[in-house]
């Protein structure tokens, strides 16, 4: 490896501007963003025009309220929790997520539960459903109280 990075010089000039070459060979994560976070997740929406679609929009803008608020109550920390909740991961990985982070929604029968009043994450597949709250306020709460109070990978 060095051998080759010799021919041309490259391995004197890494030597002497060691700090220039450092970004190029030693991931550093970026300080996470409410913008960035919003924008590693895909949102799956019912049909244009269901019942279903008007509620998960109203919720959308309660995740996005979310977000925003977690940075600027907390900043980067609050921020790093729920990309852990959602992935088990608490920074984006050099090489991005697989599969794509994804925004689901809990409504009512599905899974076989009755509706959830928690988000619910898969860190497998890095999914969370979002429970369809009718207020910001009580959005909050239990997604407050799902990130204080869980642990670890798998469901959550």
């Amino acid at each position: 490896f060095c051998e080759g990075l010799k021919t041309l010089g490259v391995l004197d000039q890494i030597r002497r501007h060691p700090d220039s070459f450092r970004p190029l060979f030693c991931y550093e994560p970026n300080t996470l963003t409410a913008d960035q976070v919003e924008d590693l997740f895909s949102i799956h929406l019912s049909p244009e025009g269901s019942n279903k679609r008007a509620a998960e929009e109203m919720v959308i803008t309660f995740w996005r309220d979310y977000l925003q608020d977690a940075e600027e109550e907390e900043g980067p920390s609050k921020l790093e929790k729920i990309l852990a909740f959602t992935t088990g991961a608490s920074v984006v990985p050099p090489i991005g997520f697989s599969p794509t982070p994804s925004v689901q929604f809990i409504h009512k029968g599905d899974d076989g539960f009755s509706t959830s009043m928690f988000p619910l994450a898969n860190t497998c597949v890095n999914c969370i459903k979002l429970p369809l709250h009718v207020s910001y306020e009580l959005f909050k709460e239990k997604f407050d109280f799902a990130l204080g109070n869980t642990y670890g990978f798998g469901r959550a």
